[in-house]
């Protein structure tokens, strides 16, 4: 059995844009405080983002605060569904390839992202995704401020779930940035690295997935990529 780990934006989907406004929403919310520091996001989880953020605009951090900030969070995505509906979209070729995983019993598809569960499961419902994976067994951006913590938590809650255990040789995590691929190999994944983002392809390839793709259009092929890339490393055990 092979566990597939999907990172969210822009991996899966393109947000439309609405990811800053829902920090500034949040930010306010919490704080009264307003954005006028940005920080990086991508391949990052919310927990380091949040902090980073909050100590941006000389808040003291709190795990009650940051609670209070995921909360917020939340419910900026709830009011911006229409919005991102409209400017967003699932990537080209993702519903084919999830679905076409999703018919195999010997696949698990969830997703390690930095999202929160709840706008996790809101980001892919908007795009008709959310039936294609099982949330109880993924890991989110509240769960650990370091991405690649959360490889390990994912395999635990899949094991856990389905009776058997998962390591390197059968777990693929699929994303969009360098930090989805160092994440995967220092938690214990494998990683297919895909140019759907802001990085291209050189720059992921640099550094250093077990395979690089431009998009998910060719379905046959991103599948047989994903189950090669567990294949080959149970030939390496």
């Amino acid at each position: 059995m092979t566990l597939v780990l999907w990172d969210i934006d822009h991996t899966l989907i393109d947000a439309g844009g609405v990811t800053a406004d829902t920090y500034d929403h949040a930010l306010h919310a919490v704080t009264g405080r307003r954005m006028e520091h940005a920080v990086e996001v991508a391949g990052r989880t919310e927990r380091a983002i949040v902090t980073e953020i909050l100590q941006a605009h000389r808040v003291e951090v709190s795990d009650r605060l940051l609670d209070s900030f995921y909360v917020a969070l939340a419910e900026a995505f709830v009011v911006r569904e229409a919005v991102m509906r409209e400017r967003g979209r699932a990537l080209a070729g993702v519903r084919e390839v999830l679905t076409a995983l999703g018919e195999r019993p010997d696949v698990v598809q969830s997703v390690l992202t930095g999202n929160t569960e709840p706008v996790s499961v809101g980001k892919l419902t908007v795009f008709g995704l959310e039936s294609f994976v099982d949330f109880e067994v993924g890991a989110y951006g509240t769960d650990h401020e370091d991405r690649a913590a959360l490889v390990a938590l994912a395999q635990e809650r899949a094991a856990g779930k389905y009776g058997r255990s998962f390591g390197a040789r059968d777990t693929v995590l699929v994303g969009d940035t360098p930090n989805d691929v160092r994440a995967g190999h220092e938690g214990g994944a494998r990683v297919i690295a895909v140019a759907t983002g802001f990085n291209d392809a050189a720059v992921l390839d640099a550094a250093g997935p077990e395979l690089v793709l431009e998009d998910l259009t060719d379905t046959e092929a991103v599948v047989r990529a994903v189950l090669a890339v567990t294949d080959r490393a149970a030939g390496e055990r």
